[in-house]
């Protein structure tokens, strides 16, 4: 051994600094051995197909790098690997495991049911916008609050209520916004009018609001606020770090509007929403409502306590991205799909005129009983879930060991996770034509529906917590295609991007650009 290696070593024996940096390098090199193609601390689990990943960091990079395209990344992921079931591991992210099996996802939703909760990193996530609402709760907290919005979505309701209100904000759409585009030639952001539209009708049918949101050009800063607070509740889950990337950004870009500003804003909205219906319903001329609010003021908590303002303003925001952002995204994702496929566009209008006449359109009863005969449509509407899903990506967690269909071992405190967007497309759950929109997929040779397994189209989720509010989704969707496209033909604006933003649900990142012009009779 020559003196100058000796010597070397005694340098760095005799330097502490030196000779910590050599120790923590060889901490660092020991662990990227251990953890070669995952995120330190992560278990291996060998027996469940993964992306390939970074030593220390797993699968950061990706996630990062296709963070505005994530829904495709699992769905070419899913391909790539040529497994339903895969490990996904992430430094700074709790450990997945990502699902595209059907009979898996639907093992999750309804046949063990129990076993599997939203857990703490989702809740940690969401509460400061969601609160304890029905979206964020779990247990008893998640029983009662379901059990009571379940009464006000009967037959009765749909048939008469939610159809007339529907119709209302319908005809203001149509007079005073789309025939004024005709007549102008002005282009319209078809997107956000549809928001605007489900905003208005949901903040009336569940809490006896009228916002005027259709009326003014500009959002209204409780949707503006809540929309902003959404995309930053999902980014919450999807980078790490959120506490701190957050807190630095308070400091370091303090112009930005913070995340505590959205939530000042759709709280305040939402507060004064519940006191002012309080404070009526205690006058001694109330008369008795029968919208979302009112039911729960009536109602008691999982204590059997009256319900507090926070609880009360919790479960009007958590109702508010069920009754408008997922319709209103639906309808957009319909109309971009129709003006691209003609002859699909054809074949509904065609069914549209033979079930909807002139004398009806202003019968909420008569179009009630007229859109559940029409087959077609509702075909139409299935296959837009399929490709575009209201909740494109969804997780939950193991409170105890289990062991799926398909043989994968779950232990207790793993997030499992599918993404209905990739299974949408993917060859192995829908077959060859699986990114194609055909919505003949739904209809049998002789024309009826089909019934889709849960786990295989979980567009409305599955199991105990099936969306209440799917049959006032399919009619309101339904009810708007029909009138609109009986009246109007929409064109896009040419070059206008169509894409989605990554959020909680499935919105049009740049909106949706249309030119307007009346419908040959």
């Amino acid at each position: 051994m020559s003196n100058t290696s000796i010597d070397l070593r005694r340098l760095v024996k005799d330097h502490p600094i030196l000779s910590a940096s050599g120790a923590a390098a060889a901490v660092i090199a020991a662990l990227a051995a251990k953890y070669n193609d995952r995120a330190v601390f992560h278990p291996a689990r060998t027996d469940i197909a993964r992306y390939p990943g970074w030593p220390l960091i797993g699968n950061l990079p990706m996630l990062l790098q296709y963070k505005d395209k994530i829904y495709d990344f699992f769905a070419e992921g899913f391909d790539e690997i040529h497994s339903p079931t895969i490990y996904l591991s992430a430094l700074g992210m709790p450990m997945q495991i990502g699902t595209s099996d059907p009979v898996n996802v639907e093992y999750i939703l309804k046949t063990n049911f129990e076993n599997y909760e939203k857990g703490p990193t989702f809740h940690n996530a969401m509460n400061d916008l969601f609160g304890h609402g029905i979206f964020n709760a779990d247990g008893e907290q998640w029983k009662y609050q379901r059990k009571t919005a379940a009464n006000i979505f009967n037959v009765k309701n749909f048939r008469d209520h939610f159809t007339a209100v529907f119709l209302l904000e319908l005809q203001y759409m149509r007079n005073d916004i789309f025939d004024v585009a005709v007549e102008t030639g002005k282009e319209l952001d078809f997107h956000d009018i549809m928001y605007k539209f489900t905003l208005d009708s949901f903040i009336l049918l569940g809490f006896g609001v009228d916002l005027g949101a259709l009326k003014q050009e500009e959002k209204t800063p409780f949707a503006a606020s809540f929309d902003a607070a959404q995309l930053n509740v999902f980014e919450r889950l999807l980078v790490p770090g959120w506490t701190i990337r957050e807190s630095l950004a308070k400091v370091l870009i303090p112009w930005k509007t913070s995340m505590g500003h959205h939530v000042k804003v759709v709280d305040q909205f939402a507060r004064k929403v519940v006191r002012d219906r309080i404070a009526e319903t205690n006058s001694p001329d109330y008369v008795e409502k029968g919208d979302l609010l009112s039911r729960f003021i009536q109602t008691t908590n999982a204590e059997g306590q009256t319900l507090s303002e926070t609880e009360l303003r919790d479960i009007l925001v958590n109702f508010v991205i069920a009754g408008r952002d997922t319709t209103a995204q639906a309808l957009s994702w319909t109309f971009y799909e129709l003006m691209m496929h003609v002859d699909i566009q054809e074949k509904l209008v065609k069914e549209i005129f033979e079930h909807i006449t002139d004398d009806i359109e202003d019968d909420p009863v008569a179009l009630y009983e007229a859109i559940k005969d029409m087959k077609y449509a509702h075909a139409v509407f299935y296959e837009i879930l399929r490709l575009y899903p209201s909740v494109p990506l969804n997780q939950k967690y193991a409170l105890n060991d289990d062991v799926w269909p398909d043989g994968t071992k779950i232990r207790k405190g793993d997030y499992v996770a599918w993404c209905p967007y990739a299974m949408g497309r993917l060859v192995g759950v829908w077959g060859q034509d699986a990114r194609l929109f055909r919505p003949e997929r739904w209809l049998t040779e002789n024309g009826d529906l089909k019934r889709m397994p849960q786990g295989q189209w979980p567009a409305f989720h599955a199991g105990p917590r099936v969306c209440l509010g799917q049959n006032l989704a399919t009619l309101e969707a339904l009810l708007t295609i029909s009138l609109l496209l009986k009246r109007y033909k929409f064109t896009r604006v040419p070059w206008h991007n169509v894409t989605y933003q990554v959020s909680l649900t499935l919105p049009m990142k740049m909106g949706l650009k249309v030119y307007v012009e009346k419908r040959p009779q």
